[in-house]
């Protein structure tokens, strides 16, 4: 996610480095049950939802000049868009979006409308969408000719009737306990941290609030946006999480859609959401890490780790022993240090900054570790920001679907993938734990399918991502009929459509410019690797 891709967190409780960015996977909806109950349940919510949209079409945005505090210079505009809390009660509690846009750089005749974006999460704000046209991005310039540019803070998130679970500089100080427990004491005192936490969420955010953080409550919202925008239909640009909100999107709207792009796929089948989709982030995770160990070792001239992945790996372990036995500089312990650690799988884009850290420690420069990896206790905005992105991340995961509630079968599953997949697996494990003991209703995921007028899609997919597996985009594009897979092969950035790769910048442009794909599905080489 960031700019593409929501930040790494550190994650909440006791044990976290995790912190499966935003960009991690999430959601689900109401699916058309079996029962009448349920199925009469999705028919409100759908009325409530067309209710919703023609009232936010009539209302239309107030646009103007962003809050000073929020970051987004003119020419950005900002304005609100009400929705309803719950869409069975359209007439009920009404909660404030932030929305945010810039106007397409063209010509009005250029002009084909509103690009919609989510970096991921749940818990990404997708407000920073806009700067890549202030910024000058070249890789979006085409395309911004064309298209304004719109974000939003999805319902929970940032500006958007923000939530949480517990208090923010609580939630990042450390050092916390190391995610792999090395007792039964330990898996006990991370279950109880788990708890409170569930707890926290239900007694800070409440029960009305924390019943409707759903993926398909976000995918409702987002119709509404596309009313109040003005646009009968909308483009839309989704990563990470963000496919999964544009699959449901496509599904419950099929014909509210001109465009589609998802880069960095989770896989939307029911089964996978969320609990399996966890799993397999461990094993995806693990065999990145080695890609960029790999990578360390072939510039041994630059970091001086070791000329062997084996060799990098032994001096990572190394670290983690010294900061379990003594927190660096007294605070970076292994939770900390995976918290950090673990940008390098994300994304290629840190595989230098945390290479770099890594071999200043190793030269004996341990407050360049200690400035990277610890929480900044002084920044009480940015600490609120990672509070709330953690707690929508986890609210909407827990709520999106029925998690195990069975301590044995959790323990059974990351005690097993552990012992192969021991980068992330104990720290993903703990981050999600609050969903075994879930103080609300949780929902069935929607099942994900083609509808009436969905247009052809186009799936951008890096084969060695970690966050969302290579699967996913496999599975999204059996179930969008007509859909174009872009694969990036031996990759693996999180976030594609963002990095330079004319193979997939090209293509990426066409079909938003002209609607065109290829023929067939088309298999792209690797953007560059970096270089130190």
């Amino acid at each position: 996610m960031r700019d593409m891709r929501p930040k790494s967190r550190v994650a909440a409780f006791g044990s976290a480095g995790a912190l499966l960015t935003a960009t991690l996977i999430a959601g689900a909806v109401s699916a058309p049950a079996a029962s009448a109950d349920s199925r009469h349940g999705q028919d409100r919510e759908a009325k409530g939802a067309a209710i919703a949209a023609a009232r936010a079409a009539k209302a239309g945005i107030h646009w103007q000049d962003c809050p000073a505090d929020w970051g987004l210079a003119k020419p950005i505009q900002c304005g609100y868009v009400s929705v309803p809390l719950d869409y069975a009660h359209p007439y009920g509690k009404q909660i404030k979006l932030a929305v945010d846009r810039i106007g397409n750089t063209g010509t009005k005749k250029e002009r084909q409308g509103a690009l919609v974006y989510n970096p991921g999460g749940p818990g990404g704000s997708g407000l920073r969408f806009p700067a890549r046209v202030t910024s000058k991005n070249p890789v979006w310039a085409n395309v911004a000719k064309a298209y304004d540019f719109v974000g939003f803070d999805p319902r929970g998130v940032g500006h958007s009737a923000a939530i949480s679970c517990m208090d923010p500089q609580e939630f990042v100080k450390a050092p916390k306990m190391d995610p792999v427990p090395g007792s039964e004491a330990d898996k006990l005192a991370q279950r109880k941290l788990a708890r409170e936490y569930a707890e926290g969420c239900l007694h800070r955010t409440g029960r009305a609030m924390l019943q409707q953080m759903t993926t398909p409550n976000t995918a409702r919202d987002l119709d509404v946006i596309r009313a109040a925008l003005g646009e009968k239909k909308i483009n839309y640009l989704g990563v990470s999480y963000g496919t999964y909100l544009g699959a449901v999107y496509g599904t419950l709207f099929p014909g509210h859609i001109r465009r589609m792009i998802v880069d960095s796929v989770v896989n939307p089948a029911r089964e996978n959401i969320w609990y399996e989709a966890n799993l397999g982030q461990d094993v995806a995770f693990e065999g990145r890490w080695k890609d960029w160990q790999d990578w360390v070792a072939k510039n041994d001239a630059t970091f001086h780790l070791g000329t062997t992945r084996d060799a990098v790996q032994a001096k990572w372990l190394q670290l983690r022993a010294t900061a379990k036995k003594n927190p660096i500089g007294g605070v970076v312990g292994p939770a900390e240090l995976l918290a950090f650690f673990q940008s390098a799988p994300y994304y290629d884009s840190a595989w230098v900054p945390v290479a770099t850290v890594f071999s200043k420690y190793y030269a004996g420069d341990t407050q360049a570790l200690v400035d990277a990896a610890a929480p900044n206790m002084s920044d009480t905005a940015g600490n609120i920001s990672a509070e709330n992105g953690n707690a929508v991340y986890t609210a909407v995961e827990c709520t999106d679907a029925k998690w195990p509630t069975s301590w044995k079968k959790w323990d059974a599953d990351n005690t097993r993938l552990n012992k192969k997949y021991p980068f992330l697996t104990w720290s993903n494990a703990w981050m999600n734990l609050p969903c075994a003991t879930w103080p609300v209703k949780q929902q069935t995921p929607v099942n994900v399918k083609t509808g009436k007028g969905l247009p052809q899609v186009l799936i951008v997919q890096s084969t060695r991502d970690a966050a969302t597996p290579y699967q996913g985009a496999v599975e999204l594009h059996k179930r969008f009929k007509g859909s174009r897979l872009i694969t990036e092969k031996d990759a693996g950035s999180h976030g594609v459509t963002g990095l330079v790769n004319p193979c997939i910048n090209n293509r990426v442009d066409a079909y938003l410019l002209t609607g065109k794909v290829d023929k067939a599905d088309v298999t792209c080489a690797p953007h560059a690797t970096p270089k130190p």
